[in-house]
């Protein structure tokens, strides 16, 4: 069995001495459950593994479970014993709830050691920052690279580009209406109305579908709010499409990129670049097959900048950079990376008469920021997808 990078981490996380909390979140069907099935087989250590699937309708569950896990403990006689609790975002309150007990483990003298998996990015990152700040470290596992997908599955690029990261979905890709059924079903919906709808207050549900799509139709493109607002019904005020935005960019499916300023209000103020976190949220919603999407020129470019972007945002979570896009005029730079005060842009085009007006436009602006061409003339894209882009730092 394929086995990512995060296992090796993992690993050597739980044989550190001391006891831990770990905190694991990524979109869903990334790997997640399998990560730690490969970490429980390999460590051979005593260990409980549950789920938060059916703990809605049971206040004490989470006190249950981790009461199991210390009986345990005392039986081993001290030696280390390790808890895994999958979809912790189902319990409510989850992270008031473990800080009670790990401080009550530490006035005990219990050295758990324990692994937290969930997949609403939201909800783990307020619970972490409110109540277990100094308690925890966290490991982000975004969608499958390229180099992951070929090295499982024996992808090639254009492959990858076309049905994207999710390795659920590989075995399904010789029957291309039950592979975009199964991503439709399985992927989307799920996301949206597991991660984000039973777990925060949304008003208008069926608009953040329909802002949903209209980010895929638009993956790589900039488009205003006030042109949002003139194609979705409904949506009464730019603060509320903001705000659902944001809740799918958290639930790993869709992202707008703010334009790049030195001003951070002008960044946050600026009409966003929709940008897929898998491009297979793209081509599963098009009636089109692989062999005729390959063949359509521009749909293709799109799909390819689209590709570059998702490998850019899953990166950029473990790697603690950020994405912007850069437009002056009718000039635009596809992506600006900005990690402590370093930039470096980014161009995806195959126009070469266009680049050149596009990175002498931004030159004159930036002229300290390192300008890298994406593509025939410079570093091929297909290269690009291999590599971690933190080492373009």
């Amino acid at each position: 069995m394929f086995e990512r990078a995060h296992l090796q981490q993992l690993i050597a996380r739980v044989n550190e001495p001391r006891k831990f909390i770990q905190v694991v979140m990524g979109p869903r069907q990334v790997g997640k459950t399998t990560l730690v099935r490969q970490l429980l087989e390999k460590i051979k250590l005593p260990s409980t593994y549950v789920s938060a699937d059916d703990a809605a309708s049971n206040p004490v569950w989470l006190n249950q479970q981790w009461d199991i896990a210390r009986m345990n403990y005392k039986a081993s006689e001290g030696s280390t014993y390790l808890l895994v609790v999958d979809e912790i975002q189902k319990i409510s309150d989850w992270s008031e709830k473990i800080k009670a007990l790990w401080d009550e483990d530490s006035y005990g003298g219990i050295e758990l050691k324990v692994v937290i998996l969930g997949s609403s990015r939201l909800l783990l990152q307020q619970g972490l920052t409110e109540s277990l700040a100094g308690r925890f470290e966290k490991t982000y596992m975004g969608h499958w690279s390229y180099g992951e997908m070929s090295q499982a599955f024996g992808w090639n690029v254009n492959q990858y580009v076309w049905f994207g990261g999710y390795p659920g979905a590989a075995s399904l890709i010789g029957d291309e209406k039950r592979w975009r059924d199964y991503v439709s079903d399985a992927l989307i919906e799920t996301s949206i109305s597991k991660d984000i709808l039973l777990l925060t207050r949304i008003d208008k549900p069926a608009l953040m579908r329909r802002l949903f799509e209209l980010g895929c139709l638009y993956s790589s493109q900039i488009l205003s709010y006030t042109k949002m607002l003139g194609q979705l019904q409904d949506a009464k005020n730019t603060t509320t499409l903001s705000h659902y935005l944001h809740l799918l960019e958290t639930a790993g499916l869709l992202s707008g990129i703010d334009k790049y300023s030195p001003n951070v209000i002008r960044q946050r103020s600026s009409s966003p670049k929709f940008l897929v976190h898998n491009t297979a949220l793209i081509s599963a919603q098009r009636n089109v097959l692989f062999d005729d999407g390959v063949q359509d020129a521009k749909f293709w470019g799109r799909m390819v900048e689209s590709s570059v972007g998702a490998h850019l945002i899953n990166s950029s979570y473990s790697e603690d950079y950020k994405i912007h896009y850069w437009k002056q005029d009718n000039h635009e730079i596809d992506f600006v990376l900005e990690r402590e005060g370093n930039a470096i842009a980014l161009e995806v085009k195959s126009n070469d008469e266009k680049i050149d007006a596009n990175i002498k436009a931004f030159h004159n602006q930036f002229q300290n920021v390192k300008i890298i061409l994406v593509g025939e003339k410079g570093l091929p894209w297909q290269e690009f997808l291999k590599m971690n882009p933190a080492d373009l730092f």
